[in-house]
């Protein structure tokens, strides 16, 4: 009742307002951006989506535009260097995914849900159907992203998005979304680049 109903229609309320509410600082961002560097305001990339579809989903561009596509940023050689100067400002405050919110109310999102994966993750989607976890919307946040986020190896992610999805309920969600601006707020667990010892994990 509540994942199919009740939380959808929060997806939409929360987002709408959101977007209605947030309209100036998106305004701002995006001059900012296009003031910074050349290139697009938006990023567009293609992730999968619930039940194993695909969409695209929305950021602020906080990269060059001759930055390699379709790598997690934790995976990624040289990350930082890519890095616009804006956008190492707009992705420690997690400003660079405000635009997700259009994907929220599309329905291509929930709030919260398993990040969603880049379309060539085939190694974190088979870990998440295993747990059970591919068959439900990702999410701006999820439980996975406030455990560890990018700091933690595939199968213990994979582990976290199973356990959501196994105790959806609106005390979970609202937990996580406390959690979440904790993290935001602390900027913890926040990996940019490749690492020896770590696998690639969570997409940018």
């Amino acid at each position: 009742m509540y994942e199919r109903y009740i939380k959808r229609f929060l997806d939409i309320a929360i987002s709408l307002a959101a977007l209605v509410v947030l309209s100036p600082v998106l305004l701002i961002v995006a001059v900012l951006i296009k003031l910074d560097s050349p290139g697009p305001v938006l990023f567009a990339q293609k992730r999968f989506g619930k039940n194993r579809t695909f969409f695209r989903i929305y950021k602020f561009r906080s990269m060059r535009t001759d930055t390699p596509r379709d790598v997690p940023t934790d995976a990624l050689k040289g990350a930082n260097s890519f890095i616009t100067p804006l956008g190492n400002v707009l992705r420690k405050t997690s400003l660079d995914e405000l635009p997700q919110l259009w994907n929220i109310l599309r329905g291509d999102m929930s709030l919260i849900g398993p990040r969603p994966a880049l379309w060539n993750q085939e190694d974190l989607m088979a870990l998440r159907d295993r747990h059970g976890a591919s068959m439900i919307r990702p999410g701006l946040s999820g439980w996975a992203q406030v455990n560890g986020r990018d700091a933690i190896e595939l199968e213990q992610k994979a582990q976290y998005d199973g356990e959501y999805a196994q105790n959806v309920s609106f005390l979970f969600d609202l937990k996580c979304l406390w959690m979440t601006v904790v993290k935001v707020i602390k900027r913890e667990d926040i990996v940019e680049g490749a690492h020896e010892t770590k696998k690639p994990g969570d997409a940018a």
